[in-house]
């Protein structure tokens, strides 16, 4: 089935349960209490996973609101263990509104480019080969699966950090088969939730910027990627919208194919371990911090997409964590 969405929920006897999500109706499926354990089967089957869905079947229905209000929505994808999930994600990759291209434009027709801009132009002139593997974008770490907020949890903004702000994405999520193949299990809306203000001060600061939590789904979208993806990126304070923007995705909108970037995520063998799963944010060119906003404690994070069936959508939390002593043993 050609754009089947699935998600992740606790049914109300507090088993794992995978569903199909359409409209307010989540579908259960039989037999599998995990996204992964689905996945696994897909794998050892060598089909899709929309067909393992299929060749399963139903085991009655859930209402989304329902699911939602009780709080039982989790991510779409997740780790037994999360320090087998890998976060990780790319920059520099889309050309941005039309506003934010003629910007871009003019700062490649500079004659002293920025490094980052250096960088955008290398995915511009490399990052779509017409065969075999191009030029390797802007790559960082965020974290391993305990950094993972589901799906309308709050996002903490630490102490210790300067910034906490949206980016809205579309991420890949993958589960490294048995023979250490990577397998592309869909795609989900992602906030790759990051500190604006802590990058701009030097770019040397971005490995400290994305060590952040971060939200993807709440449906993962099976099968290919649109080629264009149009979507909006709000922010809502006390039920009112502060900041909202459309945000374009897909390759048409990329420099780098998606084909491009996961080449270059698995490259490295040490991301070959078979039974991992990552999750894989591709960029943005939109976020509200870019426009002045700067969220407080409370602010809802919102991203939708029509593609991807229900918002993202995640509050942000100002907690305590801050700087630790270490011991001496």
């Amino acid at each position: 089935m050609t754009g089947m969405r699935i998600v992740q929920v606790t049914s109300t006897g507090g088993n794992r349960r995978v569903a199909v999500a359409a409209g307010d109706t989540l579908t259960l499926i039989k037999g599998v209490a995990t996204t992964l354990e689905l996945a696994g089967r897909a794998i050892s089957e060598h089909t899709t996973l929309a067909a393992v869905v299929e060749a399963l079947g139903t085991d009655g229905t859930e209402s989304y609101d329902a699911v939602v209000s009780t709080g039982r929505l989790l991510s779409p994808a997740d780790h037994a263990e999360p320090s087998r999930c890998h976060v990780t994600g790319t920059g520099l990759t889309h050309l941005g509104s039309a506003e934010g291209r003629a910007e871009m434009h003019a700062q490649l027709a500079s004659a002293e480019l920025t490094d980052s801009m250096k960088m955008f132009k290398m995915g511009l002139e490399g990052g779509k080969p017409a065969s075999g593997v191009g030029v390797q974008p802007e790559w960082f770490y965020k974290g391993n699966g305990a950094t993972v907020v589901a799906p309308e949890r709050a996002l903490s903004r630490p102490a210790f950090a300067t910034d906490g702000g949206d980016e809205a994405e579309i991420c890949g999520v993958y589960l490294v088969g048995p023979d250490g193949t990577p397998y592309r299990l869909g795609f989900a809306l992602g906030n790759e939730f990051s500190d604006h203000v802590m990058e701009r001060v030097n770019y040397l600061y971005l490995a400290h910027s994305k060590l952040r939590e971060s939200a993807f789904g709440p449906e993962l979208l099976l099968g290919a990627l649109p080629a264009s993806v149009t979507g909006t990126s709000k922010v809502v304070r006390n039920g009112t919208p502060v900041w909202e923007k459309p945000f374009l995705s897909g390759e048409e909108n990329m420099t780098h194919t998606i084909a491009n970037l996961e080449a270059h995520q698995f490259k490295y063998p040490f991301f070959r371990r078979p039974g991992d799963l990552h999750v894989h944010y591709f960029g943005t060119g939109t976020f509200s911090f870019k426009d002045g906003v700067k969220l407080v404690d409370g602010d809802v994070m919102e991203i939708a997409a029509p593609a991807f069936g229900r918002p993202l959508r995640n509050p942000v939390k100002f907690t305590p964590d801050s700087y630790i002593a270490v011991k001496s043993l």
